[in-house]
């Protein structure tokens, strides 16, 4: 198949050459210089911008976003709809709210052209191990372009889904990226118990290691945990500090208004909003609480 893929980053660039590799046409867009420059010595297309990708392409056309969630995908679907037209499938790979998703679905659907929702989970690992994608959409518009998803995904026949109509496939990525935040949680405090029992001197890269293979808790994000306590046992020069792009907020807050009982994935959310916390006023409250009621003592700074 022929396709345009707007947006050249980390995800974006290995998706086009998985792509390109996989015998497609690919023409990869992008503003920055450095990123056309860098994606051409894979091997496909590049322009500088999505008009001109366009041309190239018979129609109808199949564009993929990936670019980041919220106002820059309506930005870019903004500066695409002059050069769209009837038949072409629009494809947005990236974390966007499902809500958002079944709004642009509807507003692209007064043009004729379809609009696909793709969550897309496999990180930097995706060229090499493939991609997992939940599709939201018209079913005929999938199948249409299928041979894209069966290319991306890890074989053909495994890790894509259609999840069903527009908005589903963001859905199912928002809550996968909820549970993602609760197993990573529930690793992190595991191995800071194993690092803080000091008279036992674990090897928390060995123990790791042993978990791989049989255990009941073993998992990609484990592997990745065995790695990166073998790079580095101590985690020496990381700050702990976590950021979130908001599919754990928006997990959070779609259980609540379906009256779901999430409190795992609620804990670890509200644990990496507390990594942020330099200096703690709730922290200080606490300890002067404790010196007021108990007269326990207080470490002063």
């Amino acid at each position: 198949m022929e396709i345009a893929m707007i947006g050249l980053g980390r995800m974006g660039a290995n998706m086009a050459e998985r792509l390109h590799r996989g015998g497609h046409r690919v023409i990869g867009v992008d503003p920055g210089e450095a990123a056309r420059t860098s994606a051409a010595a894979r091997g496909f297309e590049v322009s500088a911008t999505a008009a001109e990708a366009l041309a190239k392409l018979s129609v109808p056309r199949v564009v993929w976003l990936m670019v980041p969630a919220g106002e820059v995908v309506d930005q870019t679907l903004a500066s695409l709809s002059p050069h769209l037209s009837e038949g072409d499938v629009v494809i947005d790979g990236g974390n966007s709210y499902y809500k958002d998703s079944m709004r642009r679905a509807t507003q692209l659907l007064e043009e004729d052209v379809t609009y696909l929702d793709c969550g897309t989970s496999g990180g930097v690992w995706g060229l090499q191990e493939g991609y997992s994608l939940m599709i939201g959409g018209d079913a005929a518009a999938v199948e249409r372009v299928g041979a894209i998803f069966r290319t991306l995904a890890p074989a053909e026949d495994r890790g894509w889904v259609h999840a069903g109509p527009s908005g589903a496939g963001h859905f199912c990525k928002m809550v996968h990226n909820g549970i993602e935040y609760g197993m990573m949680q529930a690793y992190a405090e595991g191995f800071a118990l194993m690092q803080r029992k000091t008279e036992f001197n674990l090897d928390l890269g060995q123990v790791a290691a042993a978990w791989q293979h049989g255990s009941v808790v073993r998992s990609w994000l484990l592997d990745l945990s065995a790695d990166a306590l073998a790079r580095n046992p101590q985690l020496d020069g990381i700050a702990p500090f976590v950021p979130d792009s908001g599919e754990g907020r928006w997990t959070v807050a779609e259980a609540i208004d379906l009256d779901v009982s999430a409190p795992v994935i609620t804990l670890s959310l509200l644990e990496r909003l507390r990594s942020r916390e330099k200096n703690s006023f709730s922290d200080r409250m606490l300890s002067a609480l404790r010196n007021q009621f108990g007269g326990h003592a207080m470490v002063k700074e």
